[in-house]
């Protein structure tokens, strides 16, 4: 698909909203699940360290 100009791109044919609203729903999830990875991973980190202690 070619396209004449900026605003013809980011309108795609009409699709526009769908495939810029779809692009940003997964990049939100996406960045979601990192997070929560993080958050989880500081949370299991922190629950072994306070076992170790508590067991030493």
């Amino acid at each position: 698909m070619r396209w004449e100009s900026w605003s013809q791109f980011w309108d795609m044919g009409g699709y526009g909203l769908y495939v810029w609203g779809s692009m940003a729903v997964t990049a939100l999830c996406m960045g979601l699940e990192v997070w929560l990875a993080r958050q989880a991973q500081r949370q299991a980190l922190a629950l072994a360290s306070t076992e170790a202690e508590e067991a030493s």
